[in-house]
């Protein structure tokens, strides 16, 4: 293990990695989010709690060998910091909140809302999710942060607009405190019929018991955790149907959700690429983001930090899988002590 690290630092203070970028499965995802309010109060708790890591398991260490914990390389990522500009991407759910069977119940804690704050005070800071922008802001409830929804086709982002983007893509707008950014929405020519498949969704998926579709504004997710087994058939059956009526449209599968999304070159890894470029940082050395998230949507993002042979992509995970990902964190509790490190260090260094 500390061969490995001591090879991590190396490797970050030549500006090298360590091994090749892992070879990713196609997008999978958890979407999660409804449009009814529910309260928190109101959720019960989930069933299924965050898995704990097995350091039994020779694979598990293996694996941690490759993906070293961030907190134990914490030093590490300091000294690579001295002298750079540090940016925080994160995701959210499984990363800030808990994956729980409810998506309205994935609620982050007030004190992993305090540390997320605390870190924007000091870093530029952005959450890049799968749900909504709105929904994801419902939940954050921070005005320090920048949102990225639909997986990073809703931005909220500084005011800068750039040349290199569809302008119609881009508008001014003003937060409730009289600060100007720019919304930048790539996919916009897909709203209306995103709203035709959602209507044809919802009415063809009526009769089958358990299903929520939900709308994240610029794609469409179908749950069917609670759909019964022998009903599954039939609804990917009407989902295909639907889908095949709309070419420029393709289907993702996840757990328990499939997934109707626009056909357009964009993903998390996009809008990591977008908020440096508004933040000022486009092809500069002078920066190290920090990406931290669970999602296989995530690994788009882990490898454009690969490409750019730049900062450090951390992946939240108790067990092992294919990743991108430089490091690991084991789940939101620590994320959330990362955060704690990493807001702290900002406000000595600041």
């Amino acid at each position: 293990m500390r061969d490995n690290v001591a090879r991590l630092y190396e490797a970050l203070r030549f500006g090298r990695w360590f091994r090749k970028p892992a070879v990713t499965d196609s997008i999978q995802y958890l979407s999660k989010s409804r449009n009814d309010k529910i309260e928190p109060h109101e959720c019960i708790a989930p069933d299924n709690h965050p898995n704990q890591p097995n350091l039994d398991d020779p694979k598990y260490i293996s694996w941690l060998k490759e993906h070293p914990s961030a907190l134990k390389v914490f030093q590490g990522i300091l000294n690579a910091a001295k002298g750079r500009q540090v940016v925080v991407f994160l995701d959210y759910d499984g990363t800030l909140a808990p994956i729980v069977d409810d998506p309205e119940c994935a609620f982050m804690s007030d004190a992993m809302r305090s540390a997320v704050r605390d870190v924007a005070r000091h870093f530029p800071t952005a959450i890049i999710s799968g749900r909504s922008r709105n929904k994801v802001y419902e939940f954050v409830k921070l005005d320090e942060v920048y949102y990225a929804g639909s997986h990073g086709m809703d931005i909220m982002g500084p005011s800068m607009q750039l040349k290199s983007y569809e302008c119609k893509y881009q508008t001014k707008a003003l937060d409730k405190k009289g600060n100007e950014f720019t919304i930048f929405q790539p996919a916009q020519e897909f709203l209306p019929a995103i709203q035709e498949i959602l209507d044809k969704l919802n009415k063809r998926t009526h009769d089958i018991q358990g299903v929520f579709i939900e709308d994240n504004r610029f794609c469409i997710s179908v749950h069917y955790r609670h759909v019964l087994e022998d009903d599954y058939d039939t609804l990917e059956k009407e989902v295909l149907s639907v889908l095949a009526e709309y070419p420029r449209f393709h289907l993702t599968r996840g757990k328990k959700v499939l997934e109707i999304r626009p056909s357009i070159q964009w993903n998390k890894g996009n809008a990591l690429v977008y908020l440096l470029d508004t933040l000022g940082f486009s092809n500069s050395s002078t920066v190290l983001p920090i990406y931290v998230g669970d999602d296989k949507t995530d690994e788009d993002a882990f490898k454009v930090l690969r490409s750019r042979r730049q900062g450090y992509p951390i992946i939240v995970s108790s067990s092992p899988r294919e990743t991108s990902a430089l490091c690991s964190l084991h789940d939101p509790s620590e994320v959330l002590s990362f955060l704690i490190r990493l807001a702290r260090w900002g406000a000595t260094s600041s």
